[in-house]
Parts: C-alpha cells; sequence; structure tokens
C-alpha cells in the first residue's frame, strides 16, 4: 500500500483529515487536568519563559496558567523573574537535584553507593589519561573538527554530574544516619 493509500484508508471514515500532533493534544487535554499539564509543561522548561507561551504549550487559558505558575512558584517547583513588566517562568533545577539525591539516597545502599562514587572516579582518571587534560571543557578546546573524543565530551560531562549527585547522595545518607543513631 501507497503512503496516501495508507492516510486514506486510516482517515476516510472521518470528516476531517486530523493531524496526529491534534489527535495527540486533544487526548492529553482529555485525560489530565489543566494544572497537571502546566505543571509538565513548567517541569521542562529549561529557559525563562512568558506565562503566555506555557499556557499555550499546557492548552490552557493564560489566567488559568497564571494562577497555578504562582502555586508553583511558592511550592518551589518553578521559579520566576520580572523583567519590567513581565514575568518569566523557569523549572526549579534545585528541586530537581534534591529530588535525583534523595532517589539515589533511597533506592541504593551505602555500599551502592560508595561502588558507585569509585567507578565513576576511575572513569573520570581514565578520561583524564586518555586526552591528557583536566576536563571535558579542555578537550572541547584541544579537539580538531573530527578528532576521536568529541562523543567522550558527553560522557565525561555526564560522569562528573552522575558522580557529584552521587557523592551528595551518600553525605544525605549520612546525615540521616548520623541523625537516627
Amino acid at each position: 500500500m501507497r503512503t496516501w493509500e495508507i492516510y486514506f484508508s486510516y482517515n476516510r471514515h472521518s470528516p476531517r483529515k486530523t493531524d496526529i500532533n491534534e489527535r495527540v493534544q486533544r487526548e492529553w487535554k482529555e485525560n489530565s487536568t489543566s494544572r497537571e499539564r502546566v505543571k509538565e509543561i513548567v517541569e521542562q522548561t529549561t529557559e525563562y519563559t512568558k506565562a503566555g507561551d506555557i499556557a499555550t504549550k499546557a492548552l490552557t487559558s493564560e489566567p488559568t496558567t497564571r494562577k497555578y505558575l504562582a502555586e508553583f512558584v511558592d511550592d518551589g517547583i518553578c521559579v520566576s523573574k520580572q523583567d519590567g513588566r513581565t514575568t518569566y517562568y523557569i523549572r526549579n533545577e534545585g528541586r530537581r537535584i534534591d529530588k535525583r539525591i534523595e532517589e539515589l539516597r533511597t533506592t541504593h545502599s551505602h555500599q551502592e553507593l560508595m561502588s558507585g562514587i569509585q567507578e565513576m572516579k576511575e572513569t573520570v582518571r581514565e578520561f583524564r589519561e586518555t586526552y591528557d587534560v583536566d576536563s571535558p571543557e579542555e578537550l572541547a578546546i584541544a579537539l580538531d573538527a573530527g578528532d576521536d573524543g568529541w562523543a567522550d565530551i558527553g560522557r565525561w560531562q555526564s560522569t562528573r554530574q552522575n558522580l557529584a549527585l552521587t557523592k551528595a547522595a551518600l553525605q544525605v545518607d549520612e546525615a540521616h544516619r548520623l541523625v537516627e543513631a
């Protein structure tokens, strides 16, 4: 069957051709509340964004979105900044990091955290020795287009981030153990 035949066969019972994105958006709107959609969008927002843009993405009105954004700022889910009369919103990275640390702490034993730290330290050491630089940023500066090593920059950065989170999880675990003792 050709593409147009599949499309026609699939859509022949509907009075108008429906774009797949429109269908997904309709289902999302039917199966979630405005509050849930605004929260989902703001938790994915990595750059300061106007309430109106968040409202458009969340398929809600701007006043409704503003109401929920105010709640989310109070709850620490997102942060806001003013630029003149315009308020911009972004997810709260600190909260996201805290959640990840707590997740690591509660899903891994003390020994597993320590083992993970040792493995990641070894991986970072191998990157340093392999490329004779101290950081992925230095590696990016040292590499030319087409050189091997570009893929390792991302792996090195991820390892470094995971190492920091795992160390923090271990410290928080230690604090809980001391308080509980």
